[in-house]
């Protein structure tokens, strides 16, 4: 396993369409391991796979903070919506901003695991937006698009 470098606002990758996956293989296992641990690294809660140079439908996360909830999502596909919920949203590939940002307050989710196989996941709150954010990634989209109309980035406190 390797840390990964984190591609940042400017890097051209992180506004292109993602790739779906069509070969599970150690290829694959390799950038899964590689985004967990660079996740975990970051102390960030979601990490896209163009967000590290990869141009496939791939997203780890983990919202929990014992970090006891790690998901893997291969070919992620949100299959459903409903409510909704506005707050600050921030990024690993724009360190140091925060925006606000509306998303649904539930979202449902179906992808695959590691080994292929189809499973589906539901969110709420964090998780719900968090599956929104990484998602808008493998379509080449950022939170700053998406922030509420009259609001802009800002910094963050530890910056």
């Amino acid at each position: 396993m390797a840390i990964r470098n984190i591609r940042v606002d400017d890097d051209p990758i992180l506004r292109k369409t993602s790739r779906q996956v069509t070969e599970f293989n150690d290829r694959l296992f390799d950038l899964l391991d590689d985004m967990k641990e660079t996740l975990y690294k970051s102390g960030g809660v979601g990490l896209a796979a163009p967000q590290v140079g990869v141009l496939r439908r791939v997203v780890v996360m983990d919202v929990s903070e014992d970090r006891s909830d790690y998901l893997e999502l291969i070919n992620p596909e949100i299959t459903s919506v409903e409510g909704s919920q506005t707050g600050n949203e921030g990024c690993l590939s724009l360190p140091g901003l925060c925006g606000v940002v509306t998303r649904p307050m539930v979202v449902k989710v179906k992808a695959q695991n590691r080994e292929g196989k189809w499973c589906l996941y539901k969110g709420e709150g964090l998780k719900a937006r968090c599956f929104c954010h990484e998602l808008d990634h493998l379509d080449g989209i950022l939170y700053k698009d998406k922030l509420d109309e009259g609001e802009c980035l800002y910094r963050t406190e530890n910056e």
